[in-house]
């Protein structure tokens, strides 16, 4: 099958555990009984130190995290969970300030929607992540990327920078993943949240800024003067095979 093909598919929900953590119960119990009837497993948490509790013994694909809790709010959890485990987290938020959003996504949140909501976006947002997870767990090409000080081995699904292990979000690993496999050329905002985040959406650009931010921090030696993931004015970004100190272009 080819990617093209794959990614209009719907992944079977069989097998995949989503934890749906909020303390509101109606809209729990609803997206348990929704997210049921779709063929996935659930497991649910009132709070953010219900959900850790749960992650810790349980074994889970994917995070549904409301914000706004008591005890323990989903930015705190997400943290947390940043320090632990790489599955996907999706934010449910009620707060749709650009820098709520942004501070969700700097702590490591691979997706995000906001309140109210319809099933239908969750479903998507959810057959979005598990595409991206499943295509890098089937891809047949290169297993391991090389570019000067930064390698990219899919078989380990690891990335080394200067010899040193770095740890990097699903979203992040693929957004490296992507541009390191065509390496030297612009792409644009608008292509690389197409590609990595796998859907379309107002303002998407501005999510495919933060994860650059993030992703320069761990990959550069100086973020500020990055010389691997190069901004491209009027154009995007592009991944600079040589890593030579460059200037944006």
């Amino acid at each position: 099958m080819t990617r093209s093909n794959f990614l209009q598919t719907v992944l079977p929900a069989n097998d995949i555990t989503v934890l749906v953590v909020d303390d509101e119960e109606s809209l729990r119990n609803l997206l348990q009984i929704s997210l049921l009837r779709q063929g996935y497993q659930v497991l649910v948490a009132r709070n953010g130190r219900e959900a850790l509790e749960v992650a810790a013994t349980k074994k889970i694909d994917l995070m549904l995290l409301d914000i706004m809790m008591p005890e323990m709010d989903g930015f705190a959890t997400c943290m947390e969970m940043r320090k632990r485990s790489d599955v996907p987290i999706v934010m449910l938020t009620a707060l749709n300030r650009p820098e709520d959003i942004v501070h969700g996504f700097n702590l490591g949140a691979d997706d995000y929607i906001t309140k109210p909501f319809t099933f239908r976006e969750v479903e998507v947002r959810l057959q979005a992540i598990l595409r991206r997870v499943y295509w890098s767990q089937v891809r047949t090409e290169s297993s391991v990327l090389t570019a000067n000080e930064v390698v990219l081995d899919d078989d380990a699904h690891q990335v080394l920078v200067r010899g040193e292990a770095v740890h990097l979000t699903p979203i992040e690993y693929q957004l490296l993943h992507y541009m390191m496999s065509v390496p030297d050329r612009p792409i644009s905002k608008d292509a690389l949240f197409q590609h990595v985040w796998g859907y379309d959406m107002a303002g998407g650009t501005n999510l495919v800024e933060v994860a650059m931010r993030r992703l320069r921090e761990k990959i550069e030696e100086d973020p500020s003067q990055p010389v691997y993931l190069l901004t491209v004015r009027g154009a995007g970004y592009k991944f600079n095979s040589e890593g030579n100190s460059s200037p944006m272009v």
